[in-house]
């Protein structure tokens, strides 16, 4: 019998997630199954890889030092579907994917055509939600995977920089800044904001910048909070406040001249978006095939 990936990336998932029950939920299989796989291993091994309890499972002295060859197995098939999905143009299947809300209402779109030319035979279905509800349903295996517009720390997840934006100071025409070529970020703290809610990516993208610049974003004089994008630019519009928005979200009122952008002469609100993947789920080649046409964009060129 010859050493088995499969087997590999059972016994690391049983061990990673402490049961039998939790591993098989993860992999899409039945228990005895995996239980049957994971024995496999050891008969091909000749040792017990894990000690089975009523509450838990624990790694024998053979399968901790088996563990990290098995995390390396993983993540090198990783590699090897990033690396030869740039010559798999027949591709077919279905992603799945959940997306925050800037990205999927003002990025995506524009990156998807593209990206349907080059792979025609691959569906997406997208769901824009926000980030905790992304995470939730990876967690469930409802999503292949999610992308975000700011930082999480979950021990199951897999988190990478996939694309860059900035968030731009976004006034109504009219404003006493609109007219201004820049100005600095404690002219423009003196006014009015309208903000997205608290944990939306974007506010904790704003939030952490104005702690770096030493400014306490309780100080800001906010006037409202709101649930969307959408709002955010119709309540600036209206005259109700300025913003921080990505500058992708606001192209359409910028060219209509109902919002203007206005440049910071002493700061830069820059960000990354993310993805994020279960660590113990293997992408589906086409999944990761959209990954690398997005880490390979331009993205203020598609913009």
């Amino acid at each position: 019998m010859a050493l088995n990936f499969h087997q590999l990336h059972i016994f690391y998932t049983v061990a990673e997630k402490g049961s039998f029950s939790a591993a098989a939920q993860a992999l899409h299989m039945t228990q005895p199954a995996v239980t049957m796989q994971v024995q496999s291993l050891e008969d091909y091994f000749g040792t017990k890889l894990l000690q089975r309890s009523t509450k838990r499972i624990d790694l024998t002295e053979a399968g901790r030092a088996l563990m990290p060859y098995a995390k390396s197995s993983i993540e090198l098939i990783r590699d090897t579907d990033q690396a030869m999905s740039t010559f798999t143009k027949q591709l077919k299947g279905r992603l799945q994917l959940g997306s925050s809300l800037t990205i999927g209402e003002y990025i995506l779109p524009r990156l998807l055509g593209p990206f349907g030319q080059e792979y025609p035979h691959i569906s997406i279905s997208m769901k824009v939600m926000n980030t905790a509800q992304i995470m939730e349903e990876i967690l469930n295996h409802q999503l292949n995977f999610g992308l975000i517009e700011a930082p999480v720390n979950h021990p199951d997840m897999h988190m990478e920089a996939v694309m860059s934006d900035e968030l731009m100071l976004v006034v109504p025409k009219g404003h006493p800044l609109a007219d201004k070529s820049s100005v600095t970020l404690d002219e423009a703290l003196q006014y009015p904001f309208v903000l997205r809610e608290q944990g939306s990516g974007t506010r904790l993208v704003m939030e952490e910048q104005l702690r770096k610049k030493k400014i306490d974003p309780a100080s800001m004089k906010i006037v409202m909070e709101l649930g969307s994008t959408g709002a955010v630019k119709s309540a600036v519009e209206a005259g109700l406040g300025i913003s921080f928005l990505s500058s992708s979200s606001v192209k359409h009122e910028v060219a209509l001249g109902l919002i203007k952008l206005v440049k910071l002469s002493d700061s830069k609100f820059q960000r990354q978006f993310y993805s994020i993947y279960l660590k113990s789920a293997l992408l589906p080649i086409s999944a990761v095939t959209f990954l690398t046409f997005l880490r390979e964009r331009d993205l203020q060129q598609w913009l």
